[in-house]
């Protein structure tokens, strides 16, 4: 006998839905198109599809290039928003259930090159049925529809629904190559940086960070403009330009402190060309779904808290 499947469902076309969604939230195809990775004109020809489907106009094209919700497409957002979430929970949840020997680890590209990625090798030698996984990007985690174990993030450790664990304060401080602290003009006290080029870490993420004009203010250091000077998105790029002798960056102790050299040293690499810092106002937090680690988190959470505390030292 054949199996009662029961009522066929009638659905729509996923990946019109996926398009129609990703439009309703950002309010114009470009966008949408930038999310899913095809052009304007795909997501566009994907939501004709499905009003074609529906026999209902979803969007009014405005003058402006930008679409509206109409009232059908209002409430057909709502709900297909809901059932994409779940749906990429129920994916999330089913990966990893055949990954337990892979630990996913998200944190900043900055972090990851600077700070985790020189130690992670000591990680591997202590566990070595994991095998780690790196993904570097500064966009906060959303563990419900990325593939992500832990992350480590730079912030105020504010994470609503999240746990939240302190690893690392810090501090930000100038560094330079040993040629630029010792050339001409000379860079020895802090009224120095006028006469020399900024290098700026314009990352749009982090809008409470330190950059020159704070930490110029905070130092007590007036009638420098903190304005000129290249510019450049993530601080391990900052500090290899000023490795080159590109100009004179901000590091801070976690963010290039094993790069620098020291004090009044000749070493090739960073220097910091005079010692005064200015307290960041954020620190380093490890962040977990939940409250109870898996065990592979739990390594690793025992591993990077020893790491933290030894470099506190």
């Amino acid at each position: 006998m054949a199996r009662d499947l029961g009522p066929r469902r009638r659905l729509p076309p996923l990946n019109a839905v996926r398009a129609f969604e990703a439009a309703s939230r950002h309010a114009t195809f470009h966008e949408a198109g930038d999310e899913l990775g095809v052009s304007a004109g795909a997501v566009a020809q994907q939501v004709k599809i499905l009003e074609g489907w529906f026999g209902l106009a979803l969007f009014r094209r405005l003058p402006s290039r930008g679409v509206a919700l109409t009232p059908a497409g209002q409430r057909f957002a709502a709900t297909a928003g809901e059932i994409l979430d779940q749906l990429a929970e129920a994916t999330a949840r089913l990966q990893r259930l055949g990954r337990d020997h892979v630990l996913t680890v998200s944190t900043t590209h900055s972090f990851a090159s600077l700070w985790l990625i020189p130690r992670i090798g000591s990680f591997r030698a202590q566990h070595p049925d994991l095998d780690v996984r790196v993904v570097a990007n500064n966009r906060l985690v959303d563990f419900a529809r990325d593939d992500a174990d832990l992350a480590i993030r730079h912030g105020r450790g504010r994470y609503p629904g999240l746990r939240s664990d302190l690893l690392m304060r810090d501090v930000v401080f100038p560094v330079c190559s040993p040629h630029l602290r010792d050339g001409a003009p000379p860079l020895r006290a802090p009224d120095d940086l006028a006469r020399h080029t900024l290098l700026h870490d314009d990352d749009p993420i982090d809008i409470e960070a330190v950059g020159w004009p704070q930490w110029l203010a905070a130092a007590g250091v007036p009638g420098i403009d903190a304005s000129r000077g290249p510019r450049f998105t993530h601080t391990f790029m900052v500090l290899q330009c000023a490795t080159a002798g590109g100009g004179v960056g901000l590091a801070t102790r976690v963010l290039g402190g094993d790069l620098v050299a020291g004090i009044g040293q000749g070493a090739t690499g960073l220097v910091r060309p005079f010692p005064d810092e200015v307290a960041s106002p954020y620190s380093f937090f490890l962040v977990t779904p939940t409250e109870t680690d898996a065990p592979k988190v739990a390594c690793f959470r025992a591993w990077i808290t020893a790491q933290a505390e030894a470099w506190a030292r």
